[in-house]
Parts: C-alpha cells; structure tokens; sequence
C-alpha cells in the first residue's frame, strides 16, 4: 500500500502553515513538486523553504516534473481543465510508480487550499479508483488566498446575514448575482470589475498575497479601479505571471 498526502501550503507565507500540516510534512518520504517554468520558480522555492524549515529530519526526497499546460484561449474552458487534468494524471501516475515504494508516503503541497480552486484531489482520486495502483490518500487544508485576502485588508467575506458567491471572473461577466451584496471573484485576466464602476461598490483586491511581492488595493471601486488595472499589469509584466482575487461588495445602507 501507498500513501499519498494532499497537503495544502497557504497563500505563501510559510507561517501560514498548520500544526497539522506540519505533522504531516514529518509523516512524507518524498514529495513531488510541479515545475510550472522559470516565470513561477519561487513557487517551487517556496515549497522546498517549507520543507527546509519544517521538517526534523533530512531523510527526504523531493522530486520535481514538469507540469502540463492547459490550452488556453479556447471556446470551451471545462473541456480545456478536463485534458489538463488528464494530462498531469498521467504524470502523477508516473511519479507514484517510479519514484514511491510500497509502505512509502508521498506528498503534494498544494498552494493554498486543495479543496478550492485546485484539482489535485481529483486527480488523486481518479488514481485511487482506477485500480491501476494500492493506495490511499489523506486531505490536509490549508489557508487559502481568499482568507488571507480578507485578513490583509481586516474585513469579512461576507456581511451579517447574507451570502457569499465564489466565482471566476467568466461568470462575474455575466452581471452581478441578483440577491447578493458581495463576490469574491477569482482568476480575472480581463479586469472584469470595471464594468461595475458606475455601482455604489467596494473592492478588496490582492495579489501574491502572503509573499513579499504581496501587493493590496482596497477602497471605492470607481476610486481604485484604473489603479488596480495599472498596477496589475506592471505586477504581471514584472513576474511573468500573476496570481490575484478581489471581494466585490456593494455599498448598502451608508
């Protein structure tokens, strides 16, 4: 039998591990690190730092692949996550036979939360129920980006009474969700805020929140909004990539 941890890491900060996560850093012979290319290098840093700092003893393993691609711009966005799914199954697969004995246990840090915005546990799973390999798995969380979101700009996700809606930003351009006063929105390449500019809104928005390039705008909406797009897309030219979330909350009863 093996063992796989699915280990959720936080939103960058090592402090912002868990005991738990911490004990189960302790319980893992080898952990399997997604090389996403030289643009997001400090996230694999940050994953081996975890473990340097973290783990007692030195007798582990950490073994690196690359991580598929998911083609992008496309009419069908699921069909698109679907084949990246199956691509990085096939590479898990791999690394769980070739680089995990029996009675071993290996991990996967996952940034943030692995129960949201990420398909490591359904890709794990999808192992676990094909047959093809003796394991089981465990689920640790994490802190995720919207926590640390919130806690950086000392608000609430949600107001007293009502709802939260998480959404990518795809369907946040499809109009504000009727019935609700706040959105935190997710994965928005095309700045899809401003089209609420002209409401009475409030924005919390950050970017590599938890890092030391954590960069955080909050405020009015029609006030921040041109700042936001402009800082946005200095940050992402200046790393490469961006990694960002926003709360989106309508101004009610001021």
């Amino acid at each position: 039998m093996k063992h796989i941890l699915i280990i959720g890491i936080g939103a960058g900060d090592p402090d912002y591990l868990t005991v738990q996560a911490i004990k189960a850093l302790n319980r893992a012979d080898v952990f399997f690190v997604m090389d996403k290319g030289p643009a997001k290098e400090k996230l694999v840093a940050l994953r081996k730092e975890i473990c340097r700092r973290y783990i007692e003893d030195d007798d582990y393993r950490i073994v690196e692949a690359t991580c598929p691609e998911r083609v992008r711009d496309v009419s069908d966005y699921r069909a698109s996550v679907d084949d990246l799914n199956v691509d990085k199954q096939a590479v898990f697969e791999r690394l769980i036979a070739e680089e995990l004995a029996d009675g071993e246990c290996g991990a996967f840090l996952v940034w943030g939360d692995p129960a949201l915005y990420d398909s490591t546990i359904r890709i794990v799973e999808a192992i676990a129920r094909s047959g093809r390999h003796v394991l089981d798995f465990e689920v640790i969380p994490g802190i995720s980006s919207i926590q640390a979101l919130v806690a950086k700009h000392r608000t609430t996700l949600n107001s007293i009474g009502q709802a939260l809606e998480i959404t990518p930003a795809r369907r946040l351009a499809e109009g504000f969700p009727e019935r609700l006063d706040s959105v935190l929105v997710m994965l928005d390449a095309k700045n899809t805020y401003k089209r609420f500019v002209g409401e009475d809104m409030d924005i919390f928005w950050g970017a590599y929140v938890g890092t030391p390039d954590e960069i955080l705008i909050g405020g009015r909406l029609a006030e921040v909004a041109d700042e936001i797009e402009q800082v946005r897309a200095e940050a992402r030219s200046r790393h490469g990539w961006i990694m960002d979330t926003y709360l989106l909350r309508r101004r009610v009863g001021e």
